[in-house]
């Protein structure tokens, strides 16, 4: 389906040896943790982090000092990024109904929307501050609600990312640790001597975060397991080449195993992207990550028209879809399989991840077959209650539920039933065998 142009060259995101290092490494440093808590931490933190401070929280004076050295427009910029990230999580929190209904006469059903108690936001730092995910964990999650929140970040080369701190002190982080990696999502997961465990650890991180967060689900709810970055361009005879090859590459210098995509019917559009590139490619500061993802992960596929466009993207379920054509609202109908779509030329995907609102932690890896990404609902749990006030219906369910559990030969169960129905029916004859009598029943 579709022409390549340009296919992804021999590279994988990762090899079995490599994934299997990576689980190892992960469960090794969980059971230190586990068995050590505090010591264990710490020791890795000196170990990948060269960082052992006295105390990995930063105390509200401390981060009172580390704001004031962040400049001013920075200041700015975050709070103005986080204003468009609130209201719309905000709007999202509001869409969200409890429900209550009579489905019966006196029997109540209904659920509500109750926030998780603490969530861990895992901030990435590694060689470059991702201060936006601090906007995307922490706002959203207090939005929905949620008492405590506990945020980590790395260290970055021994310094303290100021930045991405100021980000976590205004987005409402009630803890900050300066502390990444798997020590850190192991830490909130399982809870040390000196950080309290959390219920969800949610944000982005590489392989080593992201496979702690797969070994520790179960313990502690996960937004979902993220990475690496992908783009996926939808693009017609309308689209500007240039844009195109930008867009590709803004998403590229994620990691050398970023997959950018074009899927275009347009042959020339395709070459002129490529083209475009190779020029551009040199240039870039981050080309040590974008060459070698453009060059082994990098595809460009021509189809034959919208339609079969359409279906190349959905097969792919990417991560990032932008729509570079003539009617881009169109595919918003057309295709059902993406974390987020960027729809024409005015918006594109470092939007999303830096200041437009919309949450950047969003699924890969074809997860968006079965999920979105993270979003004010992940924070909350949808929890059911049921109410039966009238003794007839009672009844009635009761002489169903006996019936219904005996079929299933759930003895203990129909008896419960059995209890219900007993107001109308008279003490049932399992009770009467050993003697007892229900009061209030009929003889």
């Amino acid at each position: 389906m579709g022409v390549e142009l340009k296919g992804a060259g021999g590279g994988g995101t990762a090899s079995g040896g490599g994934a299997g290092r990576v689980r190892d490494a992960v469960a090794e440093v969980v059971a230190d943790v586990r068995e050590n808590g505090d010591a264990a931490v710490r020791r890795y933190s000196e170990k990948f982090d060269g960082w052992s401070p006295e105390a990995f929280r930063l105390s509200a004076e401390r981060i009172a000092e580390i704001v004031a050295t962040v400049e001013p427009q920075v200041i700015e910029d975050i709070t103005f990024v986080q204003a468009q990230v609130r209201r719309f999580a905000e709007a999202q929190r509001a869409a969200l109904h409890d429900v209550e209904i009579e489905t019966l006469p006196g029997v109540v059903l209904g659920h509500k929307n109750v926030p998780i108690s603490a969530a861990g936001a895992y901030v990435p730092g590694g060689r470059y501050p991702l201060v936006a995910s601090a906007h995307m964990t922490v706002v959203t999650a207090k939005v929905a609600g949620v008492e405590r929140v506990a945020a980590c970040t790395p260290p970055i080369r021994g310094e303290i990312p100021k930045e991405t701190v100021a980000a976590m002190h205004l987005a409402g982080a009630d803890e900050i640790y300066l502390l990444g990696g798997i020590q850190a999502v192991a830490a909130l997961a399982l809870g040390t001597e000196t950080i309290g465990r959390v219920d969800l650890i949610a944000g982005p991180g590489n392989a080593y975060v992201a496979e702690a967060k797969r070994q520790l689900f179960g313990e502690v709810g996960i937004d979902l397991i993220a990475g690496p970055t992908e783009i996926l361009i939808v693009a017609d005879e309308t689209a500007d080449p240039v844009t195109v090859a930008v867009d590709l590459l803004s998403q590229a210098e994620h990691g050398p195993d970023s997959p950018a995509v074009l899927v275009t019917t347009s042959e020339r559009l395709g070459r002129e992207v490529i083209g475009l590139v190779e020029r551009i490619l040199p240039g870039m500061p981050t080309k040590d990550y974008a060459l070698p993802a453009w060059r082994d992960h990098g595809q460009v596929i021509v189809a034959a028209d919208l339609a079969e466009a359409w279906k190349i993207a959905d097969s792919f379920a990417s991560e990032h879809v932008q729509v570079l054509t003539a009617e881009p609202r169109r595919a918003l109908t057309e295709m059902r399989n993406y974390g987020a779509l960027f729809l024409g030329e005015g918006t594109c995907v470092s939007y999303g991840d830096k200041v437009i609102g919309t949450n950047h932690v969003l699924p890969t890896r074809h997860a968006a077959r079965y999920t979105g990404g993270l979003w004010v609902g992940k924070y909350l749990k949808t929890v059911t209650y049921q109410e039966v006030r009238d003794p007839e219906t009672s009844a009635e369910l009761g002489r169903v539920c006996g019936r219904a559990s005996r079929v299933e030969l759930f003895e203990g169960h129909a008896r419960s039933g059995d209890i219900r129905a007993a107001r109308y029916d008279g003490t049932p004859a399992w009770l009467r065998e050993i003697g007892i009598e229900l009061p209030g029943t009929r003889a």
